[in-house]
């Protein structure tokens, strides 16, 4: 059996049912604060991750072998403007799941880490040697768990995987699941709750970086494939021994804010209007993953790399779901 934490989220429920359709049992624990009890599939544990007594609990109760841990806060502003609370629940809430973790001898474990581990990329495409040097403070919780993770490997046998994702979008092609964040800051839903009439444009965030058309360039990778290499990452976890790997999960191209609000004004049939903001502190102009590394050794290959296919299964979800 498997367990994931905040496995009520928007990534934790798509891999949880892509576990499930691979064959394996599952778990999901979740404190809800910013998950949503209709995208539990399967048991549920409600708690808090710096709950010991949940956690052992849960250990005591469930024959669990691995640890896929998707539960963290993930709003880069909001980590600027109140790091302890992320510190605190980011880095606090693992470390009380490795301790628990090795009280019940469980030693794989899947993180769902982030490229904001890199900061400003100092080149293009950005593979897994590329320099860490976070520029927020959700970016430094995630680097600082994964080197812990290292000295947890080298000292008492874990074996752990990093997924550093890029921009996670889309929803789950059959309808189950999909993008749902309270606040939403993430762009494709944004311009979708514009579509529906949520919402009455979209600011845009800086026109004037130093790309073809002066708006950010992202990596935008569909979740659906992201919950595919979870799946991947946790079968590799059972053939090898202790030890530390990180892969970086995209697209592999980069899409600018004005070219998905293009794609999404096509697939909506809605003008959507945008209004100019000034650029946010620490986002880079351009984050490209170079996805080689989790090609060749999880055998990782995207089924929905277009981004129409993206912002197809995203829109079919977000009207089921608020229209």
């Amino acid at each position: 059996m498997l367990l994931v934490t905040g496995g009520a989220g928007y990534i934790g429920s798509h891999t949880v049912r892509a576990l499930q359709a691979r064959g394996y049992e599952t778990v999901v624990l979740d404190n809800f604060v910013k998950g949503h009890r209709d995208l539990v599939f399967g048991p549920l544990v409600e708690g808090d991750l710096r709950d010991e007594a949940v956690l052992d609990g849960l250990f005591a109760r469930y024959p669990v072998e691995a640890v896929v841990h998707f539960a963290a806060f993930s709003l880069v502003g909001e980590s600027m403007a109140d790091p302890e609370a992320y510190v605190t629940n980011n880095v606090g809430g693992t470390l009380a799941l490795l301790r628990a973790m090795r009280r019940a001898g469980v030693s794989r474990f899947v993180l769902s880490s982030t490229a904001a581990v890199y900061g400003e990329p100092r080149q293009v495409p950005i593979d897994e040697e590329a320099p860490t040097e976070p520029t927020n403070t959700y970016g430094e919780t995630k680097l600082f768990i994964e080197k812990i993770c290292r000295r947890y490997a080298a000292a008492y046998g874990l074996g752990a995987i990093f997924l550093r994702y890029f921009n996670a979008a889309g929803a789950d092609p059959e309808g189950h699941t999909g993008e749902h964040h309270v606040p939403e800051s993430h762009l494709i839903p944004l311009l979708l709750d514009v579509a529906l009439g949520r919402r009455e444009a979209l600011t845009v965030y800086g026109a004037d970086y130093p790309t073809p058309d002066g708006t950010c360039v992202r990596d935008y990778v569909h979740v659906t494939d992201l919950a595919e290499a979870h799946v991947r990452a946790v079968e590799r976890l059972a053939e090898r021994g202790p030890g530390a790997e990180a892969f970086n999960l995209g697209n592999g191209r980069g899409y600018s804010v004005a070219q998905v609000v293009e794609e999404v004004r096509k697939v909506t049939g809605h003008p959507i209007p945008v209004v100019s903001g000034d650029r946010r502190p620490g986002d880079p102009a351009v984050l490209v993953a170079s996805s080689a590394r989790a090609e060749e050794v999880l055998g990782w290959r995207q089924r929905y790399a277009e981004l129409s296919a993206i912002v197809e299964t995203a829109w079919s979800w977000h009207r089921r779901r608020f229209d």
